[in-house]
């Protein structure tokens, strides 16, 4: 496509997925059991008079579960855009290098070990679970001194594999019937559990971790290019690719600490960003970020729609996400041949 076009047609997609995820962010708060009109939100934020319950549904319940869905997507498509940009692996994901499966850890042992555990017990444990195992990567690589990106993705599976093996362990001493069931149902994901003040709590972390990754945006976009030419423009491999991951780290953590793990959001929100502009740059992560948004609100909607009792947030954006991943691999054949 000529650069020209490229360049006419980014501001009108992005037009398109920013309408699409607001008007995704306004379905996610009318729907569910109680129902909300469009006319009931305006009423409410214009300060005018509308029924009790309407108003409390709608700010301690709808409202902070919309906004986390939004972040949620947001934070992983942008992690994942970034994994596989700073990686140079098109299935770079936030679980590859470790995150995820620490994070599932921290839950597991929170879930098993604190007595009458409850959700800030496991949010506290799969946060710093995650933020541990990603310094348990940086520790491994360090060891090998090696400088190849390869080296982290081989670092985050062994971290990963660890983490399997002692949840593994821990669910074949748990308790059946309240601890095995709250760590299976963790790690498929919810945003049923949502408050304000959990999403208060993470937002600091979120918005920092954010903040960093859009102002390092420019020197993630030269890493897509070889260690070589990186240090011939100037950019300070390792202090930047070690920011980026922690930086990452602090955003995915933040996220998947209330919500629990989010299956393939951070996955194909890259792929769809770049089959959409047709490049890989600091566009698409932002880009990544906006697709992430509206795949997972969309899961959130039909999560609740679907089915009389909520279903988890994970079996949705698999959904979503495998289509997208076969048209995916189907393009890639065609350019391939």
């Amino acid at each position: 496509m000529n650069s020209k076009i490229k360049n006419r047609l980014t501001p009108i997609l992005f037009a398109v997925i920013t309408a699409a995820v607001i008007t995704a962010a306004v379905v996610s708060v009318c729907v569910g059991k109680y129902t909300i009109t469009t006319a009931d939100i305006q009423a409410i934020l214009k300060g005018e008079q509308v029924q009790e319950m309407t108003r409390k549904v709608f700010t301690t319940l709808r409202l902070p579960r919309t906004v986390m869905a939004l972040i949620a997507g947001v934070g992983l498509g942008i992690a994942g855009s970034v994994y596989q940009i700073i990686f140079k692996n098109p299935l770079a994901s936030p679980d590859i290098i470790g995150i995820a499966g620490g994070a599932n850890l921290g839950a597991a042992v929170a879930i098993v070990s604190v007595s009458t555990s409850g959700m800030i017990a496991i949010a506290a444990g799969a946060f710093w679970g995650g933020l541990i195992a990603v310094v348990c990567v940086m520790l491994l690589v360090k060891a090998t001194r090696s400088r190849s990106t390869s080296t982290y993705v081989l670092a985050g599976i062994v971290i990963n594999a660890i983490s399997k093996a002692v949840i593994m362990a821990l669910k074949y001493f748990a308790d059946p019937e309240n601890e095995l069931a709250a760590m299976e149902y963790w790690e498929m994901g919810t945003f049923g559990n949502t408050t304000l003040s959990k999403l208060l709590s993470i937002l600091p972390m979120f918005l920092i971790g954010l903040a960093g990754i859009l102002l390092l945006r420019r020197q993630i976009e030269l890493m897509s290019l070889s260690d070589n030419e990186c240090r011939a423009l100037g950019v300070r491999l390792r202090p930047v690719r070690a920011a980026v991951l922690a930086l990452s780290t602090l955003m995915v953590g933040s996220i998947i600490s209330v919500t629990g793990l989010i299956s393939f959001a951070g996955l194909i929100a890259p792929h769809t960003a770049r089959l959409m502009l047709r490049r890989n740059d600091s566009t698409t992560i932002i880009m990544s970020g906006l697709v992430g948004a509206f795949v997972v609100l969309t899961a959130d909607i039909l999560a609740r729609v679907l089915y009389s009792a909520e279903l988890p947030i994970s079996i949705l954006t698999t959904v979503i996400g495998v289509p997208i991943l076969i048209y995916f691999l189907c393009a890639r054949g065609k350019d391939v041949s």
